[in-house]
């Protein structure tokens, strides 16, 4: 999978811009806070429909105009596909899929496959779980858009089920309209809860190999799921329900109490057990940032595995980041797919390589620019 080409108006800082990618790598830099991060965003939103750094599409309108436009063309799987998204500042973005119009953001999961990795990423480890919870939304959603689909309604169930919790503690008899919530609540999530176990039992045999790679054999990664439904070993979605109505049953008299929903999914985590040791907890800030970069890396390989053709890669001014061993392990992982590179320095990647480069300076896009 790689993209041919993106045509920015409007966007960010971006008055217009029209850019033909090479098939290989390509190198975006500049100075900051030139734009070159903004071209990244662009393609992502058609892996996930949203921004990596804001859940308000109005910030990607550029200051002082009413409307954003997106257009891009890549090729997967040897068909060539264009997408479109339309933002503005007074409608709901609109988006179109091989010219197209389609209505649900679900429908444009497993679209167009992109594996993101910004210093934010990086965090992913010691920051809270509602990244880490994110992570597994993000990847599972374009592989499998029915997870998407589900999580979504999840949600929506969710957000009902509080209310209606808030309003019982000062309405006792509306208990009894519970169950309606709890039913859909145990449907979605046990669901959700599935999809996420079989995602991390692959996805921990892939980062686990990559990881001893990485460490030359000193070091050994486990991914460990930590549902807030206990399902042990099963992977039945029945037996996973019963468990998860269990629970809610338990803890019901105290989510009446608090007005919170405590039973489910949205209460999920993930640990990284290196060499037998919580590196979320007591690992260095290399062993996190080692076992970060083998989980990203694993998603790409799962995507490849899963969909037949790898993801575009974008690598969000990374290297910077990271040390010279880790820096030289991606630099290996190049190979046989597109990745977009944003940097300040392209020192590292002046070599006997095919490589495309695009200098950016306050909004405008220049070619070769090395």
């Amino acid at each position: 999978m790689h993209v041919s080409n993106i045509k920015l108006s409007n966007y960010r800082n971006y008055n217009y811009a029209d850019i033909d990618f090479g098939k290989g790598i390509n190198v975006i830099y500049g100075n900051n806070a030139q734009g070159k991060t903004n071209i990244l965003e662009s393609i992502y939103l058609f892996a996930t429909g949203k921004s990596h750094r804001t859940n308000r599409d109005k910030e990607l309108i550029r200051f002082g105009y009413d409307y954003a436009n997106i257009k891009m063309s890549f090729l997967s799987k040897d068909e060539c596909k264009t997408g479109e998204m339309v933002l503005s500042q007074n409608q709901k973005k609109r988006i179109k899929i091989n010219e197209i119009p389609i209505n649900r953001i679900g429908e444009l999961m497993g679209f167009f496959n992109a594996v993101m990795f910004s210093p934010e990423d990086l965090n992913l480890i010691k920051e809270g779980p509602s990244l880490r919870r994110r992570f597994l939304d993000v990847c599972i959603s374009q592989m499998r858009p029915a997870y998407f689909y589900n999580l979504q309604q999840y949600m929506k169930v969710l957000e009902q089920r509080n209310n209606l919790l808030k309003t019982i503690s000062k309405k006792s008899s509306l208990q009894d309209t519970l169950s309606v919530w709890d039913e859909k609540l145990m449907e979605y999530g046990a669901k959700i809860i599935l999809y996420r176990a079989l995602f991390i039992k692959k996805i921990q045999e892939i980062a686990k190999s990559i990881h001893f790679n990485i460490t030359q054999g000193a070091e050994q990664l486990d991914v460990q799921y930590l549902p807030n439904v206990e399902i042990g070993e099963t992977n039945q979605l029945a037996e996973i329900k019963k468990l998860f109505e269990k629970i809610l049953n338990a803890n019901k008299r105290k989510e009446v109490d608090t007005g919170i929903t405590l039973t489910g999914p949205h209460r999920d985590d993930v640990d990284f057990i290196v060499n037998n040791i919580s590196v979320k907890n007591f690992g260095s800030q290399g062993q996190q940032r080692t076992a970060v970069l083998s989980l990203k890396m694993a998603e790409m390989e799962f995507m490849k595995e899963d969909l037949g053709e790898y993801p575009v890669l974008l690598l969000d001014d990374i290297m910077s980041e990271l040390d010279h061993q880790r820096q030289e392990y991606i630099l290996r992982s190049m190979e046989n797919k597109q990745v977009m590179i944003t940097c300040t320095d392209i020192d590292r990647f002046i070599m006997d390589r095919d490589i495309s480069f695009f200098k950016i300076e306050k909004g405008t896009v220049l070619k070769g620019g090395h």
